[in-house]
């Protein structure tokens, strides 16, 4: 029997007797599945390795700067309820309290966690695919997912960057982690708190 024949006979094997498997052990199996077919391609992209995670492992971020309407909140809401989870979460693993901090998916992590109807169609649990970030690095990968949508506040997203200011990151590094060249970050020295964090800094012409 060839290695595939091997792993459709298990697979097999596993369906069957996933009735008499508890939804913890399922989900265990799941995560390996995940995890052994993301080690089968080897392509180095975390959304071919989906993993269930219990809802209350994960904590909200501080600094998402990606605020929606009430409108949108409940077009959001409706969209998972008919169609539901299309795109896993983005975490990174915690020093806090849980083991996991979301970096984008607020949103749809709150409708998971607090909608009755979506939370019992996923047992209380969310996939996610998992970043191994430190915060500076968990800010950016924040705001390049909300500037790539189009959806990030501005006024928030100098907030972020000040942060990162704050954690002594250079122009050099802000501007090129979220893809924003000399004029943009410039710019957001307009917005409040962000002249006087950027007063003695000289940009470099690397950007050009």
């Amino acid at each position: 029997m060839t290695l595939k024949s091997e792993i459709v006979d298990l697979s097999g094997k596993l369906l069957h007797s996933s009735p008499e498997l508890s939804l913890k052990d399922r989900v265990e199996i799941f995560n390996l599945l995940s995890v052994l077919a993301a080690s089968i391609v080897e392509f180095k992209h975390p959304a071919l390795n989906v993993q269930l995670v219990r809802t209350n492992t994960l904590e909200d971020n501080d600094y998402n700067p990606n605020v929606v309407s009430p409108p949108e909140y409940r077009l959001l809401t409706h969209s998972i309820r008919e169609d539901g989870i299309t795109m896993p979460l983005v975490v990174a693993k915690s020093q806090g309290q849980k083991p996991y901090v979301v970096v984008d998916g607020y949103h749809r992590a709150q409708i998971i966690k607090f909608d009755k109807e979506v939370n019992k169609s996923l047992a209380d649990h969310i996939p996610v695919v998992i970043l191994a970030k430190p915060l500076d690095k968990r800010i950016s990968s924040s705001v390049r997912h909300n500037m790539a949508r189009g959806s990030h506040q501005v006024k928030l997203t100098a907030k972020l960057i000040l942060r990162l200011k704050e954690l002594n990151w250079t122009n050099d590094e802000i501007g090129k982690e979220l893809g924003m060249d000399s004029d943009e970050v410039l710019r957001m020295q307009q917005i409040t708190g962000l002249a006087e964090a950027f007063k003695n800094d000289d940009f470099s012409t690397a950007w050009d």
